[in-house]
């Protein structure tokens, strides 16, 4: 498919603006990994056992978001006061990243990938218990 007649929102869902300034201007926000009191960061683990596709996939979705915040649907959906997720199409399922804002910081949360048109309650205890453990440790 040629430029022209891609479709506005295919893989690299931000519009054509968002991309062409990705490289000129510096990010929105900068992007960080929660890390738990051992030292894992348990999206990077997560992102890291996903396919190599979908590891693009994930990892285009959380540029758009550094480079494009204050960002909405379809790429950002608010969950709950200071809690938003980043919404990922995959080819076969659909991947989901929770985040905070702390700062001028995006703190990747929690990734998980949702079987059920609703996001799963322990998926969104998990991000809560980690924003309230960022906030302990600031």
């Amino acid at each position: 498919m040629d430029n022209l007649n891609r479709p506005i929102f295919g893989l690299n869902r931000a519009p054509f603006l968002v991309h062409s300034t990705m490289n000129k201007y510096p990010p929105t926000l900068n992007v960080k990994f929660f890390c738990t009191e051992a030292g894992n960061e348990p999206v990077r683990e997560w992102l890291t056992n996903l396919p190599r596709d979908d590891r693009k996939a994930v990892g285009t979705d959380i540029k758009t978001v550094q480079f494009g915040w204050p960002i909405g649907m379809p790429v950002v959906r608010k969950m709950e006061p200071e809690l938003w997720e980043v919404r990922v199409d995959l080819k076969e399922r659909i991947a989901r990243v929770l985040f905070t804002v702390e700062a001028s910081s995006m703190v990747l949360l929690h990734g998980f990938i949702k079987k059920s048109e609703k996001t799963p309650a322990s998926d969104l205890e998990t991000a809560r218990q980690r924003k309230a453990a960022l906030k302990r440790n600031k």
